[in-house]
């Protein structure tokens, strides 16, 4: 496996991560178990899944122009 495979797993990996932990921060936040810091938390989250997919993507196309697999 290629560095390049492992770091787009670990992109991939995060990204998910970071969804699962901004569903359960909205759950919390419904379930009246939490004040306004939970959808502060998710909103981070929201971003952060954002950017990191845009960031997997720019990965993806900089190294097929390069040629790396």
């Amino acid at each position: 496996m290629s560095l390049r495979s492992i770091h787009i797993i670990f992109i991939a990996a995060s990204i998910i991560m970071t969804v699962i932990v901004m569903v359960w921060s909205l759950m919390m936040f419904s379930n009246g178990r939490g004040g306004a810091g939970y959808i502060v938390f998710a909103v981070g989250c929201l971003v952060s899944a954002v950017l990191m997919t845009l960031y997997a993507l720019k990965f993806v196309r900089k190294t097929k122009e390069l040629g790396i697999k």
